[in-house]
């Protein structure tokens, strides 16, 4: 699928859900969104965890619209999750930033790039789905898995990525656009929870 010129980019919030030092998530995110930058369709806002203060309080229920990134949520026409999986689960830095926002995710897409040893962190969106459709958003089928991506990257410490890596990437965002830009429509003419 070729990227068309849009009069309006869709906002992609590109979320590294890990804290964790040393930092993978972190050079994975840059990869993609690195990536994504090169469509035309889009505009990437990249949210590192690591650098927001969200503490484990004063998350009320419905989320905390006074969250550092609240408005950077809000703005925000589709998300891309970035995460590994730990114990078989995603992070709890991610839980976190989830709980402290609501009505920011409702009717909108989230794709996921996983990251892991073994099973690429394909566990941890598969409960991620779970959450994500408690909040009324809806979750895209294609995504990245990365197995062992430690191991790929170049002297600089960047993700050195190849033919059928690029493929999935494309792949992943080619779906979450068209999500992007049908929900988007759809949110403008009939405001969701209306």
């Amino acid at each position: 699928m070729t990227t068309q010129e849009h009069p309006t980019p869709l906002t992609l919030a590109v979320i590294v859900g890990s804290v964790r030092q040393p930092r993978m998530g972190r050079v994975v995110a840059d990869w993609f969104a690195d990536r994504a930058a090169r469509r035309d369709d889009v505009r990437v806002d990249l949210v590192d965890l690591a650098e927001v203060a969200l503490p484990l309080t004063d998350t009320p229920p419905g989320g905390n619209p006074d969250s550092p990134i609240a408005d950077r949520m809000a703005a925000a026409d589709a998300f891309m999750v970035v995460t590994p999986e730990y114990n078989h689960s995603f992070p709890a830095a991610l839980k976190n930033a989830i709980d402290w926002h609501h009505r920011e995710w409702a009717a909108k897409p989230v794709g996921f790039v996983s990251y892991g040893a073994g099973s690429g962190g394909i566990r941890a969106v598969e409960q991620l789905r779970l959450v994500f459709a408690e909040l009324h958003a809806a979750t895209t089928r294609t995504g990245v898995v990365l197995t062992a991506p430690w191991e790929r990257l170049d002297r600089q410490g960047r993700l050195v990525d190849d033919a059928p890596l690029r493929k999935a990437a494309d792949a992943t965002l080619d779906e979450l656009t068209w999500w992007a830009e049908a929900l988007r429509t759809a949110r403008r003419n009939r405001p969701y929870g209306s």
